[in-house]
C-alpha cells in the first residue's frame, strides 16, 4: 500500500506551504545561519536544519520543509526525499515523549516483544501512534547498541535498561502524569522538542547533561579487555536464575549493587531476562 506524504494530494495542484510568523522565522533563520556556517557545503546542513524545524513544532511540517529549502537553495522535493528517508524525522504531530521499544533480535528474545505488545494495549495505541493526551508516542525501534542491558526502552533517545512489561507500563504512566523520570544512563530526560534542538547541534544546557555518560555494560567491557589481550576470569551467567550474576573461578557470586546501572524505572534484573509467556526450554544436550 502506497502512503501519500502529508499535504500531498493526487490530481490537484499543491498549495504553497504557509510561512512561519515573522518573529519565528527571524529566530529560525538566525539559528539556521549558525548551523550552515559549520559546513563547507551548505547542503550538508540539511539534517541539522530538519532537527531545528522539528524542535519548533514537534514534527517536520510542510512549512519547515519549505524553510529548509529556502535557506539552502534546494527544491522542496529534495528536502522531502531526506525527510521521508530518515525515521528520526516525524511527519505528523507526535507526543512530548517518544517511547521506543527495541524489538531487534536480542531485546526481542529477552522480552522486548512482550513489552511492546503490552504497552500498545496499556496505552490503547498502535505503532507510531500517540496517546489522546499528546504525551506519549509509542514505536518499536531497531538496535540502539545497548544489548548488554536488554530489553531496552528509550524515551527521547535516553536509555531505560533491563525492562519488563510491568516496569515499562509504570514508566509511561509516570511520563503521562508528569512525575519525575530518571534514565538509567546518560543525560537527564527532556522533551522531544528539546531533544531535537540538541540534535540540531546547539548546546545542551540541562544541569548534569555535560557530565553524564552512557557507559558500556559488563559483557562489552569483557570483550574489550579480551581484544586488548588482557586475561579475563571465567564467567558463568545465569540470566534465568537470579539475574546477571557471575561466577569467577573461585565460585564466588557477584550481586550488582542497587545503584549499578539502575534508574528509577529499571526493572528488577532477575525478572527481565525473558518473556515469561515463552520460556526457553532445555537444550538438546540437557534433554538427553
Amino acid at each position: 500500500m502506497t502512503t501519500i506524504p502529508e499535504g500531498v494530494s493526487l490530481g490537484m495542484p499543491q498549495l504553497p506551504a504557509p510561512d512561519y510568523p515573522d518573529d519565528v522565522r527571524a529566530r529560525l533563520e538566525a539559528d539556521g545561519r549558525e548551523i550552515i556556517a559549520r559546513y563547507p557545503d551548505s547542503r550538508s546542513a540539511l539534517l541539522p536544519l530538519l532537527h531545528l524545524v522539528q524542535a519548533e513544532e514537534g514534527h517536520v511540517t510542510r512549512t519547515g520543509q519549505q524553510f529548509c529549502a529556502d535557506l539552502l537553495d534546494l527544491t522542496t522535493a529534495e528536502v522531502a526525499a531526506v525527510v521521508t528517508f530518515y525515521t528520526m524525522y516525524r511527519r505528523r504531530p507526535s507526543g512530548d515523549y517518544q517511547v521506543g521499544v527495541c524489538t531487534n533480535t536480542l531485546c526481542a528474545v529477552m522480552g522486548g516483544d512482550a513489552i511492546f505488545e503490552e504497552l500498545q494495549e496499556h496505552l490503547a495505541v498502535g505503532n507510531g501512534e500517540t496517546t489522546d493526551d499528546g504525551k506519549v508516542t509509542l514505536e518499536h525501534i531497531e538496535c540502539n547498541a545497548a544489548c548488554d542491558f536488554a530489553p531496552v526502552v528509550m524515551v527521547n533517545w535516553e536509555f531505560f535498561d533491563n525492562q519488563t512489561p510491568v516496569s515499562a507500563k509504570r514508566l509511561v504512566d509516570d511520563l503521562r502524569a508528569g512525575r519525575p523520570v530518571e534514565p538509567t544512563r546518560g543525560a537527564p530526560l527532556c522533551s522531544f522538542k528539546e531533544t531535537a534542538r540538541i540534535l540540531a547541534g546547539f548546546p545542551d544546557e540541562r544541569p548534569g547533561a555535560v557530565e553524564a555518560s552512557g557507559g558500556a555494560g559488563p559483557a562489552s567491557l569483557v570483550g574489550l579487555r579480551l581484544a586488548r589481550g588482557e586475561a579475563a576470569p571465567a564467567r558463568v551467567v545465569h540470566p534465568r536464575e537470579g539475574g546477571p550474576h557471575t561466577e569467577p573461578r573461585d565460585g564466588a557470586v557477584h550481586d550488582p549493587s542497587p545503584g549499578e546501572h539502575l534508574s528509577s524505572h529499571d526493572a528488577p534484573q532477575d525478572t527481565s531476562a525473558s518473556d515469561p509467556a515463552h520460556p526457553a526450554g532445555p537444550t538438546a544436550e540437557e534433554g538427553e
